[in-house]
């Protein structure tokens, strides 16, 4: 049976998902906790990355190394930075790009060494389940949800996520980064710290690979609660309620 990797950079992005594990066994390995288990069929493992790139990187390749990992589903929060991407919308990822990739003159701007290419591909068949299972979990979170939490209904959108090994809040770095990236072509719809390099590793691998993330700011305006409480009151309800939907529905190979 396919081993699925389901993989979070913060433990309240990734609350509520250990519990749907059945029989879950504990193994440490590269300073990380790895849950083993079944979920609606599927053998998983479930473990957090910790923030950034480099932490990104190494998770993704032991997981694919020791635990045997064939598909690798991200879920977690971003920064919004597209244009009608608001607070509580979700993104669902097509491709990513690193937005601190810069090895001139030797390589264009944002191309990646050696790989002839900016932006690495999420993979088809399994974004198209997770974008069904992004709209179908949703539709499920009622509207007193919403209100409670000040929020209207979200949006789903599905684009380029850009990744770097920085936590954008500035204005004027946004500013900045949006122009440039979009002099050379790529129109993100987020921001965040993790996804470009799971997405190199699997890419690597030959490994499936699709992210999903929750809309926490716009990046260069305050959000409308506290980045924790944001996570802990609609990004982590959301995730459970996308992820059980993606298990359900996910083909069992």
């Amino acid at each position: 049976m396919t081993t699925l990797a389901i993989v979070s950079a913060l433990l309240d992005e990734q609350k509520g998902l250990f519990d749907q594990l059945q029989q879950p066994t504990k193994r440490m390995r590269a300073g990380r906790t790895f849950w083993c288990g079944q979920w609606a069929g599927h053998d998983v493992v479930l473990v957090l990355s910790k923030v950034g790139k480099v932490a990104a990187a190494s998770t993704t390749a032991t997981l694919i190394e020791a635990f045997g990992a064939e598909r690798v589903l991200f879920t977690g929060v971003a920064g919004g930075i597209g244009d009608g991407v608001k607070v509580g919308d979700v993104v669902v990822a097509d491709a990513f790009i690193q937005h601190d990739m810069d090895s001139g003159p030797l390589f264009p701007r944002y191309e990646i060494p050696l790989y002839g290419r900016a932006t690495l591909d999420c993979d088809a068949a399994l974004s198209a389940i997770l974008f069904e299972a992004v709209n179908t979990g949703l539709a499920g979170v009622g509207d007193h949800f919403h209100r409670t939490n000040l929020l209207e209904a979200p949006s789903v959108h599905r684009g380029l996520i850009a990744s770097g090994d920085q936590f954008v809040c500035d204005p004027n770095d946004v500013a900045c980064m949006r122009a440039d990236l979009h002099t050379a072509g790529h129109l993100p719809l987020a921001v965040e710290m993790e996804g470009a390099a799971v997405a190199q590793v699997c890419f690597d691998y030959g490994v499936p690979f699709a992210a999903v993330r929750t809309i926490s700011d716009r990046a260069e305006a305050q959000a409308h609660m506290d980045f924790s409480a944001f996570v802990q009151q609609v990004a982590s309800p959301y995730a459970l309620a996308i992820v059980s939907q993606f298990m359900k529905i996910l083909p069992k190979q």
